[in-house]
């Protein structure tokens, strides 16, 4: 909450400030302005330079020292009168902006503005991560347990005190504004996720992101199928649809029920798992059904029906060694699958169509004279 309070405090200051540096830079140019127009006025009325120039500081400064020649004429009377109330008018603008520099820039100082504008200025090689939805706080979670670095870009004051308050780097601003994917450093970043909800803001994203950094690397969301060809012709690079993920992942998980409980959730796990991730590696752990097709086989003959969608690495049989069961590390090919085995695969290629290889039943083969059925 005090957060939220000093970004509140910070957008109010902002508003009521404006820029304080170009309010005091107009202020000076008007008063230049002014004391030099004063100053050839009096000059023009045969007054010397350092008179008039020491003339015109007295009136504007109001000092009040008294005159320096009589002001005995309709003109200098006026141009008195003019350079009193245009200088000490101006004077008192001026004072006010230099007041106001100093307060905006102990209030940025205050609230933090200007450190965490360092810290973006210093990201190098950075994820930006636009919107911070159900996708986008999972996903800066994962990106901040792999230590990597990293920015949320969001519009919404409540999402943006989340993040904070989860000790992410933020900006709140509108990524579909160009001006704010600048400020977040699009151009030193390695790569964009844009994970908000709506498939139109997201193309709009993807396709400035592209304009203002050809070598991005580009991870959009969609929610319809029918945005994947918009977002890849807008220039992402990748198309994430969550709810196609999820279903594949419920059907991993109906397929896999056994992974978790023989390999566990261990953090070396999840390490390992990521790192085969990145080669497009997956590690899966399935029970071989008593009626299935590979009961029997060979690890050569499942690897070849997989058709190098996967390869063996540990059988385990009636529950591994410490159950007094055998365990194969590496198995070799002539080593037989048996019902009731728990294999663990290195999947290649689709977990779902892998695991359909050792799900699949036992065909029953031709039977005739001299032959018996075939399981």
């Amino acid at each position: 909450m005090a957060k939220q309070g000093n970004r509140v405090i910070r957008q109010a200051a902002d508003a009521a400030f404006g820029n304080p540096l170009q309010n005091l830079l107009r202020t000076l140019v008007y008063m230049a302005f002014v004391y030099l127009a004063a100053v050839a006025g009096f000059m023009a009325a045969g007054w010397s330079l350092g008179d008039a120039a020491y003339m015109v500081t007295l009136t504007i400064f109001s000092v009040g020292y008294g005159e320096v020649h009589p002001i005995d004429t309709p003109y200098l009377r006026a141009l008195a009168i003019a350079t009193i109330v245009l200088g000490c008018t101006g004077m008192i603008v001026l004072t006010g902006a230099l007041v106001q520099v100093f307060a905006h820039y102990q209030l940025r100082s205050l609230l933090g503005i200007d450190r965490m504008q360092t810290q973006i200025e210093r990201l190098s090689d950075h994820a930006i991560i636009c919107g911070f939805g159900r996708i986008g706080v999972q996903l800066a979670k994962e990106l901040a347990a792999a230590r990597a670095q990293f920015i949320v870009v969001e519009r919404s004051a409540a999402r943006i005190a989340e993040a904070e308050a989860l000790g992410f780097l933020t900006l709140a601003a509108d990524a579909t504004d160009e001006a704010s994917l600048k400020q977040a450093g699009i151009e030193r970043a390695r790569v964009l996720a844009t994970v908000l909800p709506d498939d139109a803001t997201n193309v709009f994203i993807t396709l400035s992101a592209r304009n203002l950094n050809p070598r991005l690397e580009i991870i959009a969301r969609g929610e319809l199928p029918t945005t994947e060809s918009k977002l890849i012709h807008a220039g992402a690079d990748k198309v994430v649809l969550p709810t196609h993920i999820g279903a594949e992942r419920i059907a991993e998980m109906i397929i896999y029920p056994t992974t978790a409980r023989f390999l566990g959730e261990s953090a070396q796990l999840r390490d390992l798992k990521r790192g085969l991730h990145e080669f497009g590696l997956e590690v899966e752990a399935v029970d071989v059904p008593a009626s299935s097709a590979l009961a029997g086989e060979t690890v050569a003959d499942a690897e070849r029906r997989g058709g190098g969608a996967f390869f063996i690495v540990q059988i385990d049989r009636a529950g591994g060694q410490s159950a007094g069961g055998q365990s194969f590390i590496h198995p070799g090919e002539d080593v037989r699958i048996e019902g009731g085995d728990t294999v663990v695969l290195v999947i290649r290629g689709s977990r779902v169509a892998a695991g359909a290889v050792f799900n699949a039943p036992r065909q029953p083969g031709p039977v005739g004279r001299g032959l018996s059925p075939r399981f």
